[in-house]
């Protein structure tokens, strides 16, 4: 698909015709169309928005132009043959022995959109150097052919994959409620009120602006991201699997204090 739009003038016919390509896309390809990721450059594919508000966002803030591969609206990654190797290899020795030790199928992980090829990606970039050799530094500018994140949208996709993504919920003001589940689509507090925009200093309510958020970091790819290596997964677990000894102290629950 043509991306070229995303370099145009937003008041062009270009902007507005790749506008609705992409929402178009975006529909065809996801399987919850009613709140999917905002790519303008200040939600940066974190926050989660109908289509109505998603294309005012691209009208007034702008599409984050780093956004080259949309993998948050359904467009497939390319992968290296070394990186699906690696993965193959790893699920093999790996992956049986974590879900054994712990007990767990794929259905206990739930749906965070984890991807080991992804995970094997980002593992194999650990180990490439930032750049070839150490160059002299002219002002404040990195090496040449440094491998750093260019955007800080490249470097908080490297944090998703690892399994350190965070959500941001909208929050009461006077942290009556979460603005999630049955009151995802709210726009007033059904305690006080109060409303979920933030006010200016006008008292002029910025629709699409919260007044109050919450980070949730999710505990699951944490977990997922401890378990993926075999050796890591095996001292996780060995105060379950180990055996005690009499009269031996190896665990705090050995002691009866």
């Amino acid at each position: 698909m043509d991306k070229s739009w995303m370099h145009a003038y937003r008041r062009s016919k270009a902007y507005e015709l790749g506008v609705e390509g992409f929402l178009n896309f975006a529909v065809e390809n996801l399987l919850n169309t009613t709140r999917i990721h905002c790519p303008c450059v200040k939600c940066e594919n974190i926050r989660l928005f109908g289509v109505g508000i998603i294309r005012d966002h691209l009208y007034f803030n702008g599409i984050d132009q780093s956004y080259k591969i949309w993998t948050w609206h359904g467009e497939p990654l390319e992968w290296t043959t070394n990186a699906s190797r690696n993965v193959e290899e790893d699920e093999q020795c790996g992956f049986s022995f974590v879900y054994e030790e712990v007990g767990m199928d794929d259905n206990d992980l739930g749906d965070i959109g984890f991807d080991p090829h992804e995970f094997a990606n980002v593992i194999g970039d650990g180990d490439q150097p930032l750049y070839p050799k150490l160059l002299i530094l002219q002002g404040d500018l990195l090496p040449e052919r440094n491998t750093l994140p260019s955007s800080m949208y490249e470097a908080k996709k490297t944090l998703s994959t690892l399994g350190m993504s965070y959500e941001k919920i909208h929050a009461c003001p006077n942290d009556c409620i979460l603005y999630r589940k049955d009151y995802e689509d709210s726009t007033n507090c059904p305690t006080r009120g109060v409303s979920r925009w933030k006010e200016s200093k006008y008292s002029i309510l910025k629709e699409g602006v919260p007044a109050k958020v919450v980070w949730y970091f999710p505990p699951i790819p944490r977990f997922k991201r401890m378990f993926q290596s075999h050796k890591t997964a095996k001292s996780l677990t060995w105060h379950a699997a180990r055996k005690s000894v009499d009269s031996q102290m190896s665990y705090p629950t050995d002691s009866p204090s």
